[in-house]
C-alpha cells in the first residue's frame, strides 16, 4: 500500500474494513471464551485467599495449644507448692506461721482452678477453630474443583481456537500496519465504547449497521463516493458502503 500521505480516502476505508474484520474474527474467538479467564482468575484468587485463612487458623490452633501446655505446667508448678506448704504447715511453731501457708495454699489452689479454666475456654476455642479449618479445607476442595473444571473447559477452547488465534492475531498486526495512523487512534476509541467492538460498519437498510439510525440518501451518496471518512451523527462509528464491506473477505 503507499506511504501515509499518497493513502487515497477509499484506500483507507480499505484498510480499516479489513482490520474491523480480522478484530471480528478476533472477538468471536474471546466470546467463545466467555467469562471463563475471569471465572478461573478469580477461583485461583479465592483459593489463595482460602489456603491464608486455613494457614492462619493453623497458625491460631497452634498459639491456644502453646497457651494450654504453659497452663498446664503452670498447674503442676501450683499443685508442687500446694504439697509443699501442707508438708511444712505441718511443722509450724505459731498460728501466724500456719495463717501464712495456708493462705500460700489458698493461692495456689485458686491458681490452679484459674489454669483450669484457661484450659476449658482455650479447648472450646481450639474446637470452634478446628471447625473452622474444616470449613475452609472443605472450601478450598470444593473451589480446587470448580477450578480444575473451568480450567478444563477453557484450555479445551484455546486448544481449539489456537491456530486460529494466532492466524488472526498475526493478520490483525500487518492489518494495523496499513491503516492511516491518524485513524488507528479514533478506531481504538470507538472499539472500545462497544461490546461488540464495532468501530467500522457498511450501512444496511438505509442505517447505520451499528446503531440502526437512519442514514439520508444525500449521505449514503456521500458514502458511496468513497471521498471521505464518514461517521454515523448518532454512534460515531465510520460508515462506509455495502459493496466495500462485502467486498473485503477475511479467510
Amino acid at each position: 500500500m503507499a506511504s501515509v500521505k499518497d493513502y487515497s480516502v477509499e484506500e483507507k476505508l480499505v484498510a480499516l474494513v479489513r482490520l474491523q474484520k480480522i478484530d471480528s474474527k478476533l472477538d468471536e474467538i474471546q466470546i467463545l471464551k466467555g467469562e471463563l479467564p475471569i471465572e478461573v482468575k478469580d477461583l485461583e484468587d479465592e483459593i489463595e485467599g482460602l489456603h491464608a485463612r486455613q494457614t492462619r487458623v493453623e497458625e491460631e490452633i497452634n498459639g491456644i495449644q502453646e497457651f494450654i501446655a504453659q497452663k498446664k505446667e503452670a498447674i503442676k508448678e501450683a499443685e508442687a507448692l500446694v504439697k509443699k506448704y501442707e508438708k511444712q504447715s505441718e511443722n509450724v511453731k505459731n498460728n501466724r506461721e500456719f495463717e501464712a501457708i495456708n493462705k500460700e495454699i489458698e493461692m495456689q489452689t485458686l491458681e490452679v482452678k484459674l489454669c483450669e479454666k484457661h484450659i476449658k475456654d482455650a479447648t472450646e476455642e481450639i474446637a470452634e477453630k478446628a471447625r473452622q479449618l474444616e470449613a475452609a479445607k472443605k472450601a478450598v476442595a470444593n473451589k480446587e474443583g470448580n477450578l480444575a473444571a473451568k480450567k478444563g473447559e477453557l484450555e479445551k477452547i484455546i486448544k481449539e481456537t489456537e491456530k486460529e488465534e494466532t492466524h488472526y492475531s498475526s493478520e490483525a498486526g500487518s492489518a494495523r500496519q496499513d491503516v492511516d495512523p491518524r485513524l488507528i487512534t479514533s478506531y481504538d476509541r470507538i472499539r472500545k465504547n462497544y461490546r461488540n467492538g464495532l468501530a467500522v460498519v457498511p450501512v444496511e437498510r438505509d442505517s447505520c449497521g451499528g446503531c440502526f439510525h437512519a442514514i439520508p440518501p444525500q449521505r449514503q451518496s456521500e458514502i458511496k463516493l468513497r471521498k471521505k471518512v464518514i461517521v454515523c451523527e448518532n454512534c460515531g462509528r465510520i460508515l462506509v458502503d455495502t459493496d466495500l464491506n462485502d467486498s473485503i473477505v477475511i479467510s
